[in-house]
């Protein structure tokens, strides 16, 4: 059973910076996509970054210029670094992994707090 471990969430000020991390429990082989979600108070879980496996990224239009998603495929991580933080942001932020199968893995959430 694959698990993803995310990290690197936590409490920052505006226009401030974080790392999010998130490492795969065991070799995952057939990867398409790694990702981040992220989920607000009350709203629906929504797409944050995405990168594919030949390296080509979707970010959303809120976070375009401020988030950079990467990825190490030797050691089955992806992460997203964070700058010029908005109160918006504020959520929890899910790590995602897509297989070639389109079989999907989340992790358990980081909570990612962005005071004004």
């Amino acid at each position: 059973q694959v698990q993803l471990v995310e990290s690197g969430g936590g409490l920052v000020q505006a226009g401030g910076s974080l790392r999010l991390s998130c490492a795969a429990s065991a070799s995952m082989l057939n990867i398409n996509a790694m990702g981040w979600y992220r989920q607000a108070p009350g709203k629906q879980r929504e797409l944050v970054a995405k990168i594919f496996s030949g390296s080509s990224t979707n970010y959303a239009d809120s976070v375009k210029g401020r988030f950079t998603i990467s990825r190490d495929n030797a050691k089955n991580t992806v992460s997203l670094q964070m700058n010029s933080l908005k109160p918006e942001d504020t959520a929890v932020y899910y790590c995602m992994i897509l297989t070639t199968s389109l079989r999907a893995y989340w992790g358990q959430g980081t909570q990612v707090t962005v005071s004004s």
